[in-house]
């Protein structure tokens, strides 16, 4: 099967599902996006696999492939974070993002000033000092790199596997600011050197300082992104039982 087909299935319906050209409960038939996408009838089973996997579909027999709403979605996955960005609903998906990350990463840097291994310690002094140097130059593909790196470090030295698995979504979240141009030419000289004080305390032990860089990071970024959001309404969802 080709994989670029694949890729290319599941990102069409993707992106219409969560875009809303696609809404909840409409039903569409495998010979239908066949024809539409000019694929296989394996591409497109596989291709609703991977949408049932992420809660966008399902498959009724003798019925077809149905839309699932909103609430049925995995919102932790990658890819429906992405389309979300994509989307018109690229606001409160930031917005979501934001306050979930606010929420973890500061925590994550206590934890990882007292649990980190050496080795991850002296990495993310050194990628703070490259995040500055790329900051400084305007190099955004690189500073993105870096940022992504430095966060994930973040997330895995402080030794919680569910704060870990967050580092996919703190990527897809870093990567939609800067190809939305929700990022400045130049990083804010606070943001580098707050990145810098995060580093430090982790790598001295500090849990506390490290906890307070950290919050400073995510507040900055709240305020910055906030207007993003400022008119998209929250979600309630019903808890489950």
């Amino acid at each position: 099967m080709s994989t670029s087909l694949h890729h290319r299935a599941i990102e069409h319906l993707g992106t219409s599902i969560v875009g809303g050209s696609l809404p909840a409960g409409h039903v569409v038939l495998a010979e239908q996006l066949e024809d539409e996408l000019k694929v296989s009838r394996s591409v497109v089973r596989e291709a609703v696999r991977v949408l049932q996997s992420l809660g966008l579909v399902e498959t009724i027999k003798r019925v077809g492939i149905r839309v699932l709403p909103a609430d049925r979605w995995n919102p932790f996955d990658p890819l429906v974070i992405r389309w979300r960005l994509a989307g018109d609903a690229r606001g409160a998906q930031l917005r979501s993002l934001a306050e979930l990350r606010s929420a973890v990463e500061p925590i994550a840097a206590e934890l990882a000033a007292l649990n980190a291994p050496e080795a991850l310690r002296r990495e993310l002094l050194e990628v703070s000092d490259a995040m500055r140097a790329a900051g400084e130059a305007g190099d955004l593909p690189l500073f993105l790199n870096l940022d992504i790196r430095f966060h994930s470090l973040l997330l895995t030295g402080s030794g919680n596997e569910m704060f870990a698995n967050l580092v996919g979504q703190v990527a897809e979240t870093l990567t939609g600011r800067t190809v939305l141009g929700l990022m400045p030419d130049h990083p804010s000289e606070a943001a580098l050197r707050w990145h810098r004080e995060v580093a430090e305390a982790i790598a001295a032990a500090d849990s506390v300082g490290a906890r307070e860089a950290a919050d400073r990071i995510m507040r900055h970024s709240l305020a910055e992104l906030e207007p993003n959001w400022r008119d998209q309404p929250r979600v309630f969802l019903q808890p489950h039982h």
